[in-house]
């Protein structure tokens, strides 16, 4: 059935007026500028939280880590908020105001004196109450933002042409890239060279601008009114069945609760569902969705520890570069965080390639790539994000050995192989689940799959905060006052083991799909 849209006064869309290629283009523009904007600060937060703040170096990570995983997790109350309340328009404009509001609040502190801390001391109450008020308001708008512009992009376009949702969809990613690239380079050598009050005044016009822009294709917008969540309804069939987990169910009944006309994976799996069945007001395709989303469980929960991995290079990866050769001149010192620029160029060539053959390539060809396709291609990412890791190790060892036994700094560009090979995995890993999640569930449960690959870059931060935890406190591998008195190597030799572990777990659930 065709779906239905509005225009800004409730009437019924019209397609010559209202919607389009136009329409989509406003949201990867305000996606480059938003993204710029978010990896401005996330990618090199570690320098403001260590140099202006005065936080350790391991409290100033689990800082990074427990933002960037926060930004990310909010995706599902976002997303949760834009499908069952809002327009996907009104939340964007109510999430990114947030975060505007978030950045407005870091910029006057980092403008003010007094909002931070003097000498060498920590930050009082009042100035940490303001950092982490800010910080967050910033994470609950990126969350929201992130989980509405999308869809509301794919919103203006024609879901019937599957050629022209795919093309749009990649270039939303490559100018998500190209907005990671100005921040690495610009706003970070900006950090790094006119101090964090200019980044902020600059990052706070772009978020303004951002949202501005977005508000002006208002009148030519389409519309889809929010008619609840997927999330709501898998809820309540899992509350179903509970409260019938003692009742019989018929073979009749069963075979009814599969008779759903949506697409669904495995439906022979997790048979206690039909037990929801039991209740009149629950249908077959909810049951159906539900049964779905937890045979994707597995797939998701391997990607978990691959995004630990990835943590680093927002973390201790910009540690090594501080305190390895930077200068490429006797006037230009590289900032560290702008390592990610030779991996994102990489990516922007690749998602450009990739474009092009796409359009080589008919339709029907595009269709016939099958589930196991994709689940090789995250497999191929988990392996590679080993590999970094073990490289990531040799690499310290190195940078350690020349800087404590012969007072010498390696250069920084070493670091460059670890950046590339993890950010390749990313490309790998999460662009195959997000595909691969689309095509394997029901059209009325993709919003919340795709979120789920966002959720895992999120626990997969957070789940960095809780090793660095443990083996700070249980090994005091990471307990020095800088690098060169820690064991970092070993950290990441810990990461090698885990995500190896991982990878042939997912090879286990992957043949079982």
């Amino acid at each position: 059935m065709e779906e239905k849209f509005e225009d800004w006064r409730g009437r019924e869309a019209i397609p010559d007026k209202h919607g389009g290629i136009k329409a989509a283009s406003i949201a990867c523009v305000v996606e480059m500028m938003e993204n710029m904007v978010f990896l401005a600060y996330s990618t090199n937060f570690i320098t403001y939280f260590k140099k202006s703040m005065h936080y350790s170096s391991a409290e100033a990570s689990n800082m990074v880590t427990n933002f960037t995983g926060t930004s990310f997790l909010l995706t599902i109350f976002g997303g949760f908020i834009a499908d069952s309340f809002l327009t996907r328009f009104t939340a964007f404009v109510l999430f990114c105001s947030i975060e505007l509001l978030g950045l407005i609040l870091l910029t006057l502190q980092a403008h003010n004196p007094n909002l931070q801390p003097h000498g060498d001391n920590t930050p009082s109450t009042l100035q940490s109450a303001v950092l982490f008020t800010g910080l967050y308001a910033v994470a609950t708008g990126v969350g929201g933002v992130k989980a509405s512009l999308p869809a509301h992009g794919g919103d203006q376009l024609d879901s019937r042409k599957q050629s022209l949702i795919s093309g749009f969809f990649n270039w939303y990613y490559f100018c998500i890239c190209f907005g990671g690239l100005l921040a690495v380079t610009i706003m970070v050598w900006i950090e790094e060279n006119k101090g964090w009050s200019s980044s902020f005044d600059i990052t706070t016009v772009v978020l303004a601008s951002a949202l501005v822009i977005f508000a002006t294709g208002f009148p030519m917008y389409r519309f889809k009114r929010p008619t609840g969540s997927p999330l709501t309804r898998i809820v309540n069939v899992l509350v179903s069945v509970a409260r019938n987990r003692n009742r019989f169910v018929t073979d009749a009944e069963m075979t009814q609760s599969h008779n759903s006309t949506d697409k669904t994976i495995h439906y022979n799996k997790f048979k206690f569902l039909n037990k929801a069945k039991l209740n009149k007001k629950i249908s077959a395709t909810e049951i159906e969705e539900t049964r779905t989303f937890l045979a994707l469980q597995p797939i998701f929960a391997s990607t978990i520890v691959m995004n630990c991995c990835l943590a680093q290079l927002s973390t201790f990866s910009i540690q090594q570069g501080m305190l390895m050769n930077r200068k490429l001149s006797h006037s230009f010192e590289v900032p560290a965080a702008s390592l990610h620029a030779i991996a994102l160029l990489f990516m922007l060539s690749s998602i450009a390639f990739y474009e092009l053959f796409e359009k080589k390539i008919s339709l029907s060809n595009m269709n016939e790539r099958s589930a196991s396709f994709n689940l090789k291609r995250i497999g191929a990412g988990l392996a590679l994000t080993s590999l970094s890791m073990a490289i990531a190790a040799i690499v310290e060892v190195k940078r350690k050995h020349e800087a404590v036994h012969n007072n010498l700094r390696i250069s920084v560009f070493w670091l460059e192989i670890q950046y590339v090979l993890l950010s390749f995995s990313d490309l790998l890993t999460l662009g195959g689940m997000l595909e691969f999640f689309y095509r394997e569930s029901p059209a009325s449960m993709r919003s919340i799959s795709t979120a789920l690959g966002w959720c895992s870059t999120a626990l997969g931060f957070f789940l960095s905060t809780v090793l660095v935890d443990v083996i700070k406190s249980g090994t005091g591998w990471l307990s020095g006052k800088d690098l060169n008195e820690s064991r970092l190597e070993l950290f990441y030799v810990v990461l090698c083991v885990l995500n190896t572990l991982n990878l042939f777990n997912y090879i286990f659930w992957a043949k079982r799909f």
